[in-house]
């Protein structure tokens, strides 16, 4: 007997044009363009999300509806992103903060919960956006003081995805709060994350004192 799965997706014609615009050479900036065509249209990002392939779930990320992302479908985000490569998990999530969690005040909230998440992504994202307040030159929350107790009591032992995260939030506060430099360049050298770690040419280094150093300078030039 032929049977046939019943779990076979079955997706609408605008879902499968738009799957014949996404191949191996699509950019991010692709991605964009199509996304400024569809607008928001959360019922077409799901069909997206569900090819459980890479850029069309970053595009899904791009169109969906912001004030349909409870806790609970953020968790199934999560579980969903767990079929993806290391470095395609940590994009994925970090291009859900950038451009559906920042923009809404009940997702901003939901991510200021998620220092002590259970799930890795989530805390990561909670590091990032502490991260962007400040890279972004908005005027920092009172929680430095706290975030870098945090940084230097739990950084070692974090996930990696975690830690970096909030390596990189250590890193943005001690350019951006002379108050903080020192000890902030302090973590990094106590901790040795990514001093040894090559970089691309014209990339930061993640190492705390260099990375400061050069954001710096960087600033001081321009």
């Amino acid at each position: 007997m032929n049977e046939k799965k019943d779990t076979e997706i079955k997706r609408s014609s605008k879902a499968e044009n738009i799957l014949l615009q996404i191949n191996s050479k699509t950019k991010l900036g692709d991605l964009r363009k199509i996304a400024k065509d569809i607008k928001k249209d959360h019922e077409l990002a799901m069909e997206l999300w569900s090819t459980e392939e890479f850029m069309p779930r970053l595009l899904a990320i791009l169109i969906m509806d912001k004030k349909l992302l409870s806790q609970d479908v953020l968790n199934n985000f999560d579980k969903d992103m767990q079929i993806h490569t290391f470095d395609e998990r940590n994009n994925l999530m970090d291009w859900l903060m950038a451009n559906q969690l920042t923009k809404d005040k009940k997702n901003i909230a939901l991510m200021v919960s998620w220092k002590n998440s259970p799930v890795a992504l989530q805390r990561r994202a909670f590091w990032y956006y502490q991260a962007r307040l400040r890279w972004t030159g908005q005027t920092p929350p009172v929680n430095t003081e706290d975030l870098l107790s945090e940084i230097g009591a739990n950084i070692t032992q974090e996930e990696p995805e975690v830690q970096w995260a909030m390596n990189f939030t250590a890193g943005w506060i001690g350019v951006y709060d002379e108050k903080y430099r020192a000890r902030c360049m302090k973590i990094g050298e106590k901790t040795g994350l990514y001093k040894d770690e090559m970089v691309s040419k014209g990339c930061t280094p993640n190492y705390l004192p260099e990375f400061i150093t050069i954001e710096i300078n960087k600033r001081m030039n321009n």
